[in-house]
């Protein structure tokens, strides 16, 4: 429990990945951080059996958790590196993307969630970061300053120069905040799985743009039945519904016959090997990114398109920038100074922009099924598989946060 006048330089609400992550990042800055939020058990890693939300964790992402203390503490034979992804058109063109191409070692690290969080749980205990397990309830602010006092659900309060709403896409202190929030509902479901594939995918993740949707397999490490991959496909709302609500096993063959004509054998045959989870898509962006000592990151600030698997990615950049700016501040600003939550948007605002514009152009490009629009999509891909230097740029951009 805490003390009605508990104080802290900042406190981060949410404890996900992205809000484990910037307590974390905060307190190696030397700043006075707590976090806030439930701690839900999490389940202990079994051979052969994973968590079906995983993340294609970039280099920048990658390196920032390492610097954080928390790499290094996830279990390699838990992880898988992406050396390579394939990406076809709807008319056959296809782009191949390898890390060599742009110099680098890989384009990415596919990892589970579950594991990235008992990693940063691990270094927030070494940091000694108090967790505390209630629940936001509302804030306060102090008349003619940004210092804010966070109410708690069981009636206790907590005091800070700086509240971080790593909370989710829904995020109750956004909204307690009165952050103006953008948001535009994709008619189209999220559906993950795990497979098992006939034939190894070597490193390879693997893309389809098709008129109904974007399914995407993405490397998983080999279990006792072989080769493993994660699916991740937007399909057109209906479509999802119908296929969801099909009983099994009439669920999972329609599934699978659904992926042998997308995928062509790419992978030879494919069988359903877990649950069927799906949640809804939508483009989401708050404004401004922080003001009056509250900034937003991860879900909280921005939501795009999984198409690009950059979600994550996307909030440990916000992280890294809320950590510069807090931590490089002068000596006489607080941590929620509006020039330091200026500094904090402005780090961020180009990335944002650029990942909004490139997910959400995509998606609408590949869902015109006009001929002569489909023709010069597929002929634009076909085109950058063959320009060195746009490949070069491409992996290089999609390696940063």
């Amino acid at each position: 429990m805490t003390s009605p006048s508990t104080s802290f330089d900042a406190v981060v609400v949410g404890t996900g990945i992205a809000g484990l992550a910037a307590a974390l990042a905060l307190a190696r800055r030397q700043v006075r951080v707590a976090l806030l939020g439930p701690r839900a058990e999490l389940p202990a890693a079994v051979a052969d059996r994973y968590d079906p939300r995983v993340y294609a964790i970039s280099p920048a992402s990658r390196q920032l958790l390492a610097d954080l203390g928390a790499w290094g503490a996830v279990p390699p034979p838990r992880t898988t590196t992406v050396e390579a992804m394939d990406v076809y058109g709807d008319l056959g063109a296809r782009l191949q993307l390898q890390a060599w191409q742009a110099g680098q070692a890989d384009l990415a690290t596919i990892v589970e969630s579950t594991e990235l969080e008992r990693a940063l749980r691990n270094a927030l205990q070494v940091f000694g970061v108090p967790w505390h397990v209630g629940r936001f309830a509302g804030l306060t602010r102090r008349a003619g300053a940004n210092d804010v006092e966070l109410l708690l659900d069981d009636g206790e309060r907590m005091a800070c120069r700086l509240a971080v709403a790593a909370d989710g896409a829904q995020s109750p202190l956004r909204h307690a905040a009165g952050f103006t929030t953008h948001q535009r509902d994709y008619p189209a479901t999220g559906l993950v799985a795990h497979l098992n594939a006939e034939l190894p995918h070597q490193g390879s993740a693997l893309q389809w743009f098709m008129p109904d949707g974007v399914l995407a397999l993405l490397p998983m490490p080999a279990t006792a039945a072989g080769p493993q991959v994660s699916m991740v496909w937007s399909l057109k709302r209906d479509q999802a519904d119908a296929l969801r609500a099909l009983p099994e096993p009439d669920r999972s063959q329609t599934l699978e016959t659904r992926l042998a004509e997308i995928t062509q054998g790419r992978l030879g045959h494919l069988t359903v090997r877990s649950s069927l989870h799906g949640f809804d898509l939508q483009l989401q962006q708050a404004t401004p990114l922080a003001m009056r000592g509250v900034a937003l990151l991860g879900d909280a600030a921005h939501v795009v398109h999984p198409l690009a698997g950059q979600g994550l990615n996307l909030g440990l950049g916000d992280v890294a920038a809320l950590a510069q700016a807090v931590g490089e501040r002068e000596s006489w600003r607080q941590p929620g100074d509006d020039r330091v939550l200026r500094r904090y948007q402005r780090a961020r605002a180009e990335s944002l922009a650029a990942m909004r514009l490139a997910t959400d152009g995509l998606y609408h490009l590949f869902d015109v099924p006009l001929p002569p629009l489909a023709w010069l999509r597929n002929t634009g891909l076909q085109w950058l598989n063959h320009v060195p230097l746009a490949k070069r740029l491409l992996i290089r951009q999609a390696s940063l946060f």
